[in-house]
């Protein structure tokens, strides 16, 4: 199950236009529709038994998503991969999941919190035998565990948004910047153990905030000494974690 399937309602509840959207969405996440793949509206239409009107409505959102784009005498096609994109997407779920697992504090029972002890204990399992692609589904898996009972589905929708576009930016930012796992799994039971100690909400806000932000910065270094270009730290600003 996708980390974009674990709150969705049941098909039969939903709107023919959202089903369309997920469905779509869904297939750019997990790249069976690559960068540049031309989306055929009657073809989507006929694979989910529907007309192309909703189809066309979801194409529209999913343009506005970022994840879609519309060319004229050509028609719509998934969004190619674009550098800046993805860090300007890194440093939204930066903000968003923190707020999210900030509001989700007061719902988190002891049973989410061993869900993602074990989880984070998976990601320590495979340092030795590296694999980043897992490496970087079950992060995702763990941030969901901590995030995912938040109140506000308007928030944790923009979440989910925001990792469907990074994926089909980066199939795992982990295969970029290795060396960034270890300290990403040590960050995770820094954050749990600080849950369990009842810290306040700005106080996890943080910690989750500035450690998606060393992972951006992990890459942008990266990222810089390959291209040789100098390194942007962009809208977010790491603190130093003095306690």
């Amino acid at each position: 199950m996708t980390q974009t399937e674990t709150t969705e309602p049941e098909a039969s509840s939903l709107s023919k236009a959202e089903t369309a959207y997920r469905w779509i969405r869904r297939c750019i996440a997990d790249q069976t529709f690559e960068p540049g793949h031309k989306l055929v509206l009657a073809q989507i239409a006929l694979e989910l038994d529907t007309s192309v009107v909703p189809v066309r409505e979801a194409i529209r959102r999913l343009e506005a998503d970022g994840l879609v784009t519309f060319e004229r005498n050509v028609g719509a096609r998934v969004a190619m991969v674009d550098q800046s994109s993805y860090v300007q997407s890194m440093e939204a779920v930066a903000i968003l999941e923190a707020a999210a697992t900030a509001q989700a504090l007061a719902f988190l029972s002891e049973d989410d919190l061993a869900e993602a002890d074990a989880i984070n204990e998976r990601m320590r399992d495979l340092l030795e035998d590296f694999d980043p692609t897992e490496f970087t589904r079950l992060n995702h898996e763990f941030h969901a565990a901590l995030f995912r009972r938040c109140p506000n589905e308007r928030l944790h929708n923009l979440v989910a948004v925001e990792w469907d576009r990074l994926a089909h930016l980066r199939n795992s930012t982990f295969s970029f910047v290795p060396e960034r796992a270890r300290g990403s799994v040590d960050e995770h039971s820094r954050i749990v153990a600080l849950i369990r100690a009842r810290a306040s909400a700005e106080e996890i806000e943080r910690v989750v905030r500035n450690h998606r932000s060393t992972t951006l910065a992990s890459y942008q270094e990266a990222h810089a000494r390959t291209t040789d270009t100098p390194v942007t730290t962009g809208i977010i600003d790491r603190e130093e974690d003095k306690s």
